[in-house]
């Protein structure tokens, strides 16, 4: 247990880290920008890499994709029932925010520095995620909110998943344990200190976009969004928990429900038309929520 909050409270120290340096003006948001960049292009990439290099591939685990995509349905109907009486912005808004699962940027630097052995559950899970934050959730949700504005199409959808280096190297990483190709162990020797760096630089980068200012008249709608949504985390928790699922599984699935909103969440709910300063204060919000919940979990299960 003193490990497991010792881990958490090191992660809170890089967050508030990047935040005073934001604060005290040594770095910007700008910086911040520029970090998810080496995040997402780099540093996770090299994660994957080192922690699918001897997966054994089972059932259990393809199943995973089809929970990502699943889970994603789930709270985008979620969020579309308990949005029902609001303006279709604050709907769109709701449905993107409770929806998605932030597994790059958090639910992975959060599993690398307590169980690394969980990471390959986290990547199966995240292919079907990425599906959908990639434009299935557009589809889905502009269609149910009647928004007028050009859907994605598949060919659009599958144009942002081949763009996205993660998600390439989700599917090359599969294809090879499928076909029991083994890279060199030079290659892992070579990635594994870029892989070391994800987890300071991920916390890092959540500490410099920390928003923690907004007018009054829009907190009621920031505490409906993180009700809805950490509210139906933890019903989904305890489904997770009384399901026979293998206990890694469980422990995954668990710590996924009650994550902080996603980076796409954000990008499209600005892009719906809600205002960015109640879309970033309610993004940052999760994440100062989402770290003590998952480390809650973590201590209980």
């Amino acid at each position: 247990m003193r490990a497991v909050l010792l881990n958490s409270l090191g992660l809170f120290v890089i967050i508030l880290i990047g935040y005073l340096t934001k604060r005290l003006n040594l770095l910007t948001k700008a910086d911040g920008s520029l970090i998810s960049k080496i995040v997402v292009n780099v540093t996770l990439p090299a994660v994957i890499i080192v922690n699918l290099q001897s997966l054994v591939i089972k059932n259990q685990l393809l199943l995973l994709i089809l929970a990502g995509v699943f889970l994603n349905l789930v709270m985008i109907i979620i969020g579309h029932w308990f949005s029902k009486r609001q303006e279709q912005v604050e709907r769109e808004f709701l449905m993107y925010s409770v929806s998605g699962y932030n597994i790059g940027n958090f639910a992975i630097p959060f599993v690398q520095s307590f169980m690394p052995q969980a990471i390959p559950i986290l990547s199966f899970f995240d292919i079907g995620n990425s599906i959908m934050l990639a434009g299935g959730s557009n589809v889905v949700i502009e269609s149910i909110s009647g928004g007028n504005e050009e859907r994605p199409s598949i060919k659009k959808v599958l144009g942002r998943l081949g763009r996205s280096i993660p998600f390439l190297c989700y599917l090359i990483m599969l294809l090879l344990r499928v076909t029991a190709i083994d890279l060199p162990q030079a290659v892992f020797q070579l990635v594994q200190p870029v892989a070391n760096a994800n987890t300071f630089l991920s916390m890092f980068m959540i500490g410099l976009f920390l928003e923690l200012r907004l007018p009054k008249k829009d907190l009621a709608l920031v505490l409906r969004v993180l009700v809805i949504k950490y509210g139906s985390g933890l019903l989904l928790t305890a489904l997770f928990m009384w399901l026979p699922f293998p206990e890694m599984i469980k422990i995954v699935l668990c710590l996924v429900s009650v994550g902080p909103i996603p980076t796409f969440g954000v990008i499209n709910s600005v892009a719906a038309g809600m205002r960015a300063e109640v879309v970033g204060f309610t993004s940052s919000l999760s994440f100062l929520i989402s770290l003590p919940l998952m480390t809650s979990l973590l201590l209980f299960l």
